[in-house]
């Protein structure tokens, strides 16, 4: 894999900050041609240190206000490779990680609200094969979210 050097990462660090930036400014910031940053932008893409694009929906604006973790802990950790395609069908969970510690796994949900929740919860990821148990960590307020630093 090709490193990144300091242009890269200058770049990098603008549009993590604002992926809508016209590469005009991002040039103009960086002191180099439009042309170079849209060659860079592109290497970076083929890379895979840029992946997909688009926009971030404010859940609570279209009436998703309990964001949770969800610890879930299943009867063998084989079992992953399994449970996964099961979350990808309830289009709430939002991440999916393998992990260490306590949990198997760990997913990201929004919920209306905690009716809505609770149907998630008991209705589906506690009926998945080789859920063993859950533990729900409800977000009160989320205080920041960045991208990893440049």
């Amino acid at each position: 894999m090709d490193k990144l050097d300091a242009l890269d990462r200058q770049i990098l660090g603008i549009i993590s900050r604002n992926a809508r930036t016209p590469f005009k400014e991002v040039a103009e910031a960086c002191d180099v041609s439009r042309a170079a940053i849209h060659q860079r932008v592109h290497k970076m893409m083929d890379m895979k240190v840029i992946v997909g694009s688009g926009y971030h929906v404010d859940a609570k604006t279209i009436g998703y206000s309990t964001c949770t973790y969800i610890g879930v802990k299943l009867e063998r950790g084989s079992m992953y490779k399994d449970v996964v395609p099961e979350f990808e069908k309830i289009p709430e969970v939002v991440e999916c990680h393998f992990t260490t510690g306590p949990y198997t796994m760990l997913i990201k949900l929004y919920a209306r609200d905690n009716e809505h929740l609770m149907k998630l919860l008991n209705g589906m990821i506690q009926e998945i094969p080789g859920v063993v148990s859950t533990e729900t960590l409800i977000s009160l307020q989320e205080s920041f979210k960045r991208e990893v630093p440049d």
